[in-house]
């Protein structure tokens, strides 16, 4: 059995078939993010891009999203060499570091809708920016960290 593709090829040797679907899409590198001029430190906001779906945090116009919102990041694996502020369960950002796929990533489960059963999803938990109001009263601390996963659910049995 062949090992799977992020665990024997570098960012920077994969297809980009393959580099996209290391996404898992949960939604949390679409959050606005605030940083303090004076000390340079990051806050993550629960408010996200005006393009993503704030209840499956799927962009709604990802083709065209660089157009429609110009500060919209390519990530490249140049890029994220000089960037910050990915969350620490993003992919890119894990195997850059060295690290393996959480067990939600859709990869490693199969299934694309682990992100959000796991917990590991901003799904139900943002607010779009055209709702929100100023981001300085979303500031929140869930998007820089790890997410805690939900165990699975266990169907009860039928008596």
């Amino acid at each position: 059995m062949t090992a799977p593709f992020w665990k024997t090829k570098t960012l920077d040797e994969m297809t980009q078939a393959e580099w996209e679907s290391l996404c898992d899409g949960c939604g949390r590198c679409c959050l606005h993010k605030l940083r303090e001029e004076e000390t340079d430190i990051l806050s993550f906001t629960n408010v996200s891009c005006r393009l993503l779906n704030t209840e499956d945090c799927q962009c709604s116009d990802y083709a065209n999203r660089f157009a429609k919102v110009p500060d919209c990041v390519q990530l490249t694996p140049v890029v994220l060499r000089e960037i910050d502020w990915l969350p620490p369960s993003c992919a890119y950002r894990l195997l850059e570091e060295g690290k393996d796929l959480p067990s939600w990533h859709p990869l490693v489960s199969g299934d694309p809708a682990t992100v959000i059963t796991s917990g590991a999803s901003a799904a139900g938990r943002v607010i779009n920016e055209r709702d929100a109001g100023p981001l300085e009263h979303h500031v929140v601390d869930w998007p820089a960290q790890m997410p805690r996963v939900r165990p699975p659910r266990r169907k009860r049995a039928k008596r």
